[in-house]
């Protein structure tokens, strides 16, 4: 408990994905509002931390693990992903070989850790929409995340802020309504941090995705 009456959690979100998808400069766009056209891969792990005012009652702490590209192929992803309660998997639009990667995440993902006995909540990001006109096709992507066991998808552009704070929104729904609301046994009471706080509305169910005509 932080402020009387405030409940307090901490959510552990992995952010995937191959090489040069976004990944860090979505947590960057999301956690500080910056975004930065120079590129450096992450090595090994990186974490954020964001506060998000769910409701007048619930503080979430969501700490953002920013996983690096090659890490699929090595053996510490079952170490990283261990205890976390949600997911963003990143593919650039504009590199059809990082949409075809997605599944091998996810498959890694669900191998690796669960929520309740089950596949932990996993949102799929189109990155990169600023750079092409029709970034994806809405029927297909739908199609594509009931086969997966998508919890939703979103076409993205850290660079230009699209649908950044509305992924995340929906992510933390999807993990709120697993463990039975923004609590439960799977959120751990957060330590005490000071961090910038964001205000964020419910979030949306998974059929409500954003997304335009094309083909991913």
């Amino acid at each position: 408990m932080g402020e009387e009456g405030v409940s307090e959690y901490l959510y552990k979100v992995l952010v995937v994905g191959d090489m040069g998808t976004g990944k860090t400069a979505i947590i960057r766009r999301y956690v500080n509002n910056m975004y930065s056209d120079s590129y450096k891969s992450t090595i090994g792990v990186d974490f954020a931390l964001k506060e998000i005012n769910w409701d007048s009652k619930t503080l979430v702490r969501l700490q953002l693990w920013d996983i690096a590209g090659q890490e699929r192929y090595g053996n510490m992803t079952r170490v990283y992903y261990k205890e976390a309660v949600g997911a963003f998997v990143v593919f650039d639009i504009t590199r059809n070989s990082s949409f075809e990667a997605v599944k091998k995440w996810k498959q890694d993902i669900d191998s690796k850790v669960t929520l309740h006995d089950q596949p932990i909540p996993v949102v799929l990001l189109a990155n990169k929409c600023d750079l092409v006109k029709n970034p994806c096709n809405e029927e297909v992507m739908n199609e594509y995340c009931r086969e997966h066991g998508f919890a939703a998808w979103f076409t993205t552009s850290a660079k230009e802020n699209v649908n950044v704070d509305e992924a995340v929104t929906a992510l933390v729904s999807a993990i709120s309504k697993r463990t039975g609301g923004t609590g439960g046994a799977a959120a751990a009471p957060a330590p005490s941090q000071q961090q910038e706080n964001i205000k964020v509305a419910g979030g949306q169910p998974a059929a409500d995705n954003k997304s335009s005509d094309c083909s991913c």
